[in-house]
């Protein structure tokens, strides 16, 4: 598998838009948005989500393959934590080690901006994904009952934490 990964920067507004959509549509219930929440949004609201906080995308070729992003937070006395966000990997390299690759860069990222602890919420029904969470030593500290709904109905969230730091 030749793949790279870059942090994406202000002029990526269409593989950014490209790969979002994607994971929304392709994986609908891992995700708390919807294609249709990201549908509309105006270019400008597509620049300033990519600018505002570091999105990485993994890519075969030129086409754009994974996405992974971090949302750190504001507040000066948190400002050491960060959620990483839009976790997809295209279902044809799904096991191939991609997403531990994507894990890395934005680990790599946020230790290089002191942040020592990265936080996430993943569907207690996605067990495929608390399986490779917990592989890279995110440990559950949380449920969130009724985090999400889903098709009408509610399903919990399972809040993970990695610490960064030695």
């Amino acid at each position: 598998m030749t793949v790279s990964i870059r942090l994406l920067g202000k002029d990526d507004v269409e593989t950014f838009r490209r790969i979002r959509l994607e994971a929304l549509r392709a994986e609908p219930n891992s995700f708390a948005s919807s294609a249709e929440d990201w549908e509309n949004l105006p270019d400008d609201e597509w620049r300033r989500r990519l600018t505002e906080n570091p999105v990485f995308v993994a890519f075969r070729t030129d086409d754009p393959v994974g996405i992974m992003g971090l949302l750190r937070q504001r507040a000066s006395k948190m400002a050491h934590r960060a959620t990483v966000v839009m976790v997809y990997v295209d279902r044809s390299l799904r096991g191939s080690g991609l997403a531990r690759l994507l894990l890395a860069a934005v680990t790599d990222y946020a230790r290089s901006e002191g942040i020592r602890q990265l936080e996430l919420t993943v569907s207690a029904e996605n067990a495929a994904a608390i399986a490779f969470y917990r592989r890279e030593r995110f440990e559950a500290v949380g449920r969130i009952p009724g985090g999400c709904i889903r098709n009408g109905r509610e399903v919990d969230d399972i809040i993970m934490v990695r610490r960064i730091v030695d």
